[in-house]
This record gives C-alpha cells, structure tokens and sequence, in this order.
C-alpha cells in the first residue's frame, strides 16, 4: 500500500503532547506518523509519495457540525436570492432563473430577506403574480422558516382567506383579511406538500454539487441536521460503492412522518456515513419572528413567536428515540424554546437512563442566564454557528432589545459553564465557508471588519477554541473523538491545508485565505488549482 508524506510550514495538531509539527505520513487512510519531516520521512520508509504544500498551514479536518445538504444542493441549483437589495431584483432574478430551478411545473428560489430591502416589511403576493400568473412559485426565505409564493402557489395549496392558522404556523393576511402570499414555520407545509417531489436526477445533481462544494471550502465532514429520507437512502447508496467524498453524520428527519421508518431502522453506520441521532424543531427562526420568546418582540408587540410542537409531544418524540439508541438533537432559537429543550433534554434523558448519548441544542441562540448555566453544568452539546451573530447583529437588538441580548449568541458563556461547543453554519442559510465561520468566532465582526473590536467582544472565543469548536468539538458531538478531531498517529486521516494560520496569524487573513487541499480519510477530494 503506497504511503504519502505531507510537508507544510506548518501543522497543528491539537494534540497537547505535540500540537506543532512539520509533516506528517498516510497510510490505508490513517495518520502513520506527524512530526518533523526526517521523523516523518523515516516512519514513511523509502519509495513514499511526497507532497510539498509549501507556506500552508495543516490543521484537523474541519467539520461542520450544523448543516443541510440537499438544501445547499437546491439553494446551489434553483433562483439564488441571496442579498437581492429589493422585491424588484428578486423579481429579475426569478425571470431569468435557469431550468433547473423548477421542480415540475414550480418555480422554486431561496435566500430573500426582507431585512436587507428599504423599509425592512415582508413582501406580498403582487410583485409575483404579475410576472408569473399562472406559474406557481415558491422562495424560501434566507432562513428556511418562512416561504413567499405567489397566488397560484396559495390555488394550488387551497389556501384562501378562510384558512386558519396551523398549529406552529402563521399564514399572513392583509388588512382585508387576505393571503399576503407570506407562510411562517409550519404554515409552508401546506403549500409544500403539493411540489412535487425532485426526481433522482435532481437529488444526485442536488446532492452532488453540495458535496463538491464543501470539499472546495475545506470540510472533512458535515453533521446534516435533519436529513430527508429519499437523500439518506442515496447515500447510503454512494456510501456503498465507496462514492461518498466526506463524512456524514446524519440526523434523522424527527418532524414528519418519516420519522417512523427512521425509529424502526434505528441507528446506523455505514463507512462514511452515520445516522445515530434525530432532529426535531422546537420553533422557528429570529429573522422572520418565528423563534419562540418568553416576552414580545420588541418591534412587534403581541407577537412571542411559535412552537413547531406542541412541548408533550416534543418530549415524546424525544423519549420514543432516546429509547431506541439515538442521540436527540433539537433546534432551538428563542429563550421560551431553549428553555423548554433544556426541560426536555434534562427531564427524558434522566428517565430514560441516556445522559451518555450526548444529546444536543441546536442552535442555542437566545438563552436566559439561568438556562445557560443549567445547559452547560449537564454537559449539553451547544451546536452554534458564529456566523449567525455576524448576520444578524445589524437588527437582533430590534427584535430583542438590550436586556436580551445578555444570553444571545453567547459563546463564551456557554462554553465557561461547561457546554461542550460543537461549531457550524447552517447552511445555506449561512455561507459553507468554514474560513469565515472561524473568523466571526474569534472576531465576532462582518468581513469588513465592523464593528470595531466586536459585537458583544466579551463573547467571543479565542483562536485555539474556535479551531477546536470546528474539529474536536463536533468529533465528540459525534461520539468519533478517539478517531478523529486531532492529528495523532492512528487517527484518521482528515486534514485541510490553508494558506492562513488560523491560530497565529492575524484573524483578518482568514477573511481572503484560501483552502489548498482537502483530504479525508487519505484521499485528496479537493486541491486548489495551481498547488503543487
């Protein structure tokens, strides 16, 4: 079996023993040896392949430990609406979006947010009726807890003025009582069920770019927050045939029914792939007033936002898969929804005897104090993504007010209570550039560096931690902490090559630095065009 040295300037491993090296050997997939490069080139033996990656920086694979995969894949090939500054772009953007963007005879786009228009109001059904009359169009807002769709959409679902509200949902009406043509949490189930599903060939194409994406931004592995079960049996299939480039760790699919196959297959494990934990959603998101809170919105009063679920049958749900073996990982956004899953986790893993499944928050977003602590002193998995507080800072104080804000993205806090961080970016709702997820860790500012000396600074994390929330905190998220996270002899060989330090370096550098290669498992499935 052929045997490859890797040299670089630099590699951290992680590992307190030895966290600086120089190089570092693979064979059959696993770490041979890391050390200087005679140490290295010894352990290697003569007729090693060699690879010299010059100024580069080596650190562990990097793992996202919040993400959805077929919604890359869709956000990746349908209308892109991301940053559209106005109801007129999104408009052009739709009439010219490219064939794959339709599912059947619907018009599907993704990423509007009404925060970056003049006047900040969500849109209605108008601009879009005018253009497509008789084309039902469906967009998914930038973060897939809110749709807009267009009269014929609203047709096609049977939704009209008489419709009520579903249970978790809001279905928004005008002053005359009619559809706006915007649909809140559950209220885009109604409209949803009536797409057509993707055909193979758009899952694979879907599927596909999403996975060559992430190996192009430096991912080794990706934590799928709730995988739809036409995608996980196509994986499995790609897994099979040893065509899966990355590691995934899967969550099923805990909200509708596929719920059911999911608990009767119970855990899995496959080569590259895992399912050993299930996804459920206790509200909905901040940006459109879903996130469920103990007091109003401070720009909408009256409103407290929606639980997806009633809180009995989140916890039986959450009894039912901790029963069957499986980690429970539930979305949690506002304070009223963290507290009630900190209840849930707390109050279903006691009785059911499962502490050690190392169930998780997903999200963490807004806590009160006391529930920061309660989290963190049992241990909880707080999966967050540090670009979700660069986003958002612009207008979160709106929404929260500045009382609020104190258990609102609050890394460090979390982390100095004894939460085990696992760091991610939900994307697509975020960007997948795990570079840009490490920078808003250590600086908590947007690319341009605003604001000056960080938003709420006294959150933020330091470099080793930030890198550490990327490998060995969702390594042990994932129950893979004696396999992978660091870069020891034995371990697995996942590793990206930088042309940025990521911890002595300047943190600005992480803004324009580049993935030189990506490596997982000993097999390069990315290398940047021009590296040696």
């Amino acid at each position: 079996m052929e045997t490859t040295v890797y040299l670089a300037e630099r590699v951290w491993t992680l590992d307190a023993e030895r966290p600086l090296a120089r190089a570092l050997a693979v064979r059959d997939g696993k770490l041979l040896a890391v050390g200087t490069r005679a140490e290295v080139q010894a352990a290697a033996g003569p007729g090693a392949r060699e690879v010299d990656l010059g100024p580069a920086t080596v650190v562990p694979g990097l793992v996202d430990a919040h993400a959805h995969i077929h919604g890359l894949g869709r956000s990746l090939t349908t209308a892109r609406l991301e940053k559209a500054p106005s109801v007129d772009e999104v408009v052009r953007r739709l009439s010219q979006a490219p064939a794959s963007s339709f599912q059947g005879d619907w018009l599907l786009g993704k990423g509007w947010d009404q925060n970056e228009w003049p006047g900040g109001a969500f849109p209605g059904r108008a601009e879009l009726d005018a253009c497509f009359p008789t084309t039902p169009v469906f967009l998914t807002r930038v973060d897939h807890h809110a749709a807009w769709v267009n009269g014929e959409a609203l047709r096609r679902a049977g939704i009209t003025r008489d419709t009520p509200d579903p249970a978790g949902g809001r279905i928004l009406k005008d002053a005359r009582g009619e559809p706006t043509g915007v649909l809140v949490d559950n209220a885009m189930d109604v409209v949803a069920a009536v797409i057509p599903p993707p055909t193979r060939v758009q899952l694979e194409t879907r599927l596909g770019a999403a996975l060559e994406r992430c190996a192009q931004v430096g991912l080794t592995g990706v934590h799928d927050a709730g995988m739809d079960l036409d995608a996980f049996r196509l994986l499995q299939e790609w897994d099979a045939a040893g065509k899966l480039p990355l590691r995934v760790y899967a969550m099923a699919a805990g909200q509708g029914d596929e719920r059911h196959v999911y608990l009767e297959q119970g855990p899995w494990q496959g080569r590259m792939l895992a399912m050993r934990s299930v996804k459920f959603l206790a509200d909905g998101a901040l940006g459109s007033r879903g996130a469920a809170l103990h007091e109003d919105y401070c720009d909408e009063a009256g409103q407290r936002g929606l639980l997806l679920m009633p809180p009995e049958e989140l916890e039986a749900r959450a009894r039912a898969f901790m029963a069957r073996g499986f980690q429970v990982c539930i979305h949690a956004i506002g304070d009223r929804a963290n507290t009630l899953v900190v209840d849930v986790l707390l109050r279903a893993s006691a009785e059911t005897g499962t502490q050690a499944l190392r169930h998780r928050v997903e999200h963490a977003q807004i806590l009160t104090l006391e529930d920061i602590q309660r989290l963190g002193a049992a241990g909880l998995v707080a999966s967050v993504q540090p670009t979700h507080c660069t986003s958002d800072m612009t207008w979160a104080q709106a929404r929260l007010g500045a009382e609020r804000l104190k258990g609102a993205y609050a890394w460090r806090s979390l982390r100095d209570a004894g939460a085990h961080l696992a760091l991610g970016s939900d994307f697509p709702i975020e960007n997948p550039d795990v570079l840009a997820g490490l920078y808003a860790a250590v600086t908590r500012q947007d690319a341009a560096g605003r604001p000056e000396g960080g938003w709420r600074p006294e959150e933020r994390l330091t470099a080793p931690e930030a890198l550490e929330g990327f490998t060995v905190g969702p390594a042990w998220a994932s129950f893979e902490e004696s396999r992978r996270g660091r870069l020891v002899p034995g371990l697995d060989a996942d590793f990206v090559a930088l042309s940025a330090d990521p911890l002595e370096g300047p943190a600005r550098a992480l803004v324009d630095a580049q993935v030189v290669a990506t490596v997982v498992a000993g097999a390069e499935v990315y290398r940047a065009r021009g590296a040696s």
